[in-house]
């Protein structure tokens, strides 16, 4: 018998669990994965991701699936909670050779504008190549980066330009990103590049070339490798997280940075975006989630439930709760909260849009209107390396504690029940003794710019680099991680193009990274083991979770009332 909570049974793997809505089943007809079930061989295997695509083909088709598992990727027709999968008949499936796919989107622009089956697929790859292909129809099969001129590292993640039919960014392990247009040749040669813009720890370049060739603009961000960014439901900004432990949020179209935010320690891993756009949750090699106020540029609290690193985070916009009990979630195209601009404001903004070798940023198709929403409830998950899949509850009475109240004063129980942070390191701990003098700081462009380092002060965090200078230190096991052991290389690579943010924002006591007893710390609504291997996907539909695991299986967990089979 499975048991009702975190402790006693945690290492049972779960099929169902219960939450103040109700109970979510998996549903094991629903289950994708290879045809042909094989051992799991997690040796040089990249994560398994999970893309989704709704068809507007007029007469109510399936979703479309996309998964990769090793050097294969394959698209299903995705059937939902009440239909078995039939694994025999996948809509395409590509074995690679040299190579393997690391992540990948779809195009919702180019099926939602045109009613039909076509849907366009980006796929990126371990030795830095990026292949459009239409896994449908498949007329369309397109390379860039195919000779590895532009980047010969990794790519870590891609997405389409929200809104735009043609347009692309990617990310690559060097630590760089790259805007591509899908129409235009990437060139024969290795791109020079000219400066363009230049900010607290990025810069941005565009190609020195007589006609315009991809890649359009090249984004060097941080130290080390850029582990995953996302657009804001509001597609005026992108947030970018890596391998240096930062947030930064960036306005896509001016590109300017706008906010940032430091890891406890280590590599920050994944981000999400609340579907209003007020705040963004990471998750990382610290074992935490941590939830940043994109209007305060604070850290508001962190959530402790995961035994490792944290994999991806993500909203689940289907129980975020609003003030007006009226006001239900209906899709994207109703989310404005604070982005609401109106025509004027925003074609001046479009209109300062640079433009590089007569390219053009497509302008977002923001879905403003008039309706605003007030959200007072915000409900994220997370899945972890521990095979741990977490529920979190995000409430006004956690968003509204002011800076520097201790968790004592806002966890319901006492802090003593609490454990202070137990994957932290002893010698991370000792850090935060004695720092009571250390100033609050708004993490923000000026304060970057202006700070001074107070070489007596302790760090919050300990980089990899500082690691490795302290090595008669007791180190956390999971401290190093295979994307930060190049970090050397890529730093000697960036040096001349970034000018690295203040050393002083790492100060523990910052508003960029808090001590732990100075925000609210959450604990998880639920924290249940639901795989053998470490979970590598998360995504929340309107009828079911869908997570994936490195064996490659994809799982279904059908909503409380949606879980009987058809």
């Amino acid at each position: 018998m499975a048991a009702q909570s975190e402790g006693g049974g945690k290492d049972e793997i779960k099929t169902h669990f219960a939450t103040r809505e109700g109970c979510y089943k998996l549903m094991p007809l629903s289950e994708y994965s290879k045809p042909t079930r094989v051992a799991y061989n997690g040796q040089a295997n990249t994560p398994v991701k999970v893309s989704f695509v709704s068809v507007n083909d007029g007469q109510g088709s399936p979703d479309r699936l996309c998964f990769n598992v090793g050097r294969e990727l394959y698209v299903y027709v995705y059937k939902g909670v009440k239909k078995a999968a039939d694994l025999t008949r996948p809509l395409d499936k590509r074995i690679y050779k040299g190579t393997m796919p690391t992540c990948h989107d779809f195009n919702e622009y180019s099926v939602t504008s045109e009613p039909n089956d076509s849907v366009l697929l980006l796929v990126g790859f371990t030795a830095g190549q990026v292949q459009l292909i239409d896994p449908v129809k498949k007329d369309i099969s397109k390379l860039y980066n195919e000779e590895r001129l532009i980047d010969k590292t990794k790519v870590t993640c891609i997405k389409w330009i929200p809104g735009s039919p043609n347009q692309f960014l990617v990310s690559h392990g060097s630590g760089q990103m790259y805007l591509y247009n899908e129409e235009l040749p990437c060139g024969p040669a290795p791109p020079h590049y000219q400066p363009f813009k230049q900010g607290e720890g990025f810069s941005v370049y565009t190609c020195k070339t007589k006609s315009t060739r991809n890649p359009l603009y090249r984004w060097v961000v941080g130290h080390g490798t850029i582990n995953e960014f996302s657009f804001s439901p509001c597609s005026r900004y992108l947030a970018v997280v890596g391998q240096d432990g930062f947030l930064r949020v960036f306005n896509f179209n001016s590109m300017e940075l706008v906010g940032c935010m430091k890891s406890y320690f280590g590599g920050l891993l994944c981000v999400c975006w609340s579907p209003d756009s007020k705040y963004l949750v990471t998750g990382g090699e610290d074992d935490l989630v941590t939830v940043w106020s994109f209007q305060e540029k604070r850290v508001i609290c962190r959530g402790q439930g995961h035994g490792s690193w944290v994999n991806v985070v993500a909203f689940d916009t289907y129980t975020c709760t609003c003030e007006d009990e009226a006001c239900e979630w209906t899709g994207e195209s109703d989310l404005t909260l604070n982005c609401q601009v109106n025509h004027t404001s925003q074609n001046s903004v479009l209109s300062d849009v640079p433009q590089a070798n007569g390219a053009h940023i497509h302008p977002h198709q923001n879905s403003l209107d008039t309706k605003k929403l007030r959200f007072t409830s915000y409900r994220f998950g997370s899945v972890s390396q521990d095979t741990c899949l977490c529920l979190w509850d995000l409430t006004e009475d956690v968003i509204k504690q002011p800076y520097g109240r201790t968790r004592t004063s806002v966890i319901a129980n006492s802090a003593s029940a609490l454990p202070r942070c137990n994957s932290l390191p002893n010698s991370q701990k000792n850090n935060s003794v004695g720092n009571s003098d250390v100033p609050a700081m708004d993490c923000n462009a000026h304060s970057i710019q202006n700070a001074v380092i107070n070489a007596g002060n302790k760090f919050a965090t300990l980089s990899v680099a500082d690691r490795k200078e302290s090595q008669e230190k007791k180190e956390h096991k999971r401290n190093f991680s295979l994307a930060s052991r190049n970090t050397d290389k890529v730093n000697v690579l960036k040096s001349n193009h970034v000018r690295p943010i203040d050393e002083s924002i790492k100060l523990l006591g910052s508003s960029c990274c808090p001590r732990l007893d100075e925000v609210p710390v959450l604990e998880p609504v639920i924290c249940k083991r639901v795989a053998h291997e470490r979970l590598t996907s998360l995504v929340f539909r309107e009828e079911c979770i869908v997570t994936a695991c490195q064996e490659g299986l994809v799982y279904t967990w059908a909503r409380p009332g949606n879980g009987h089979d058809g």
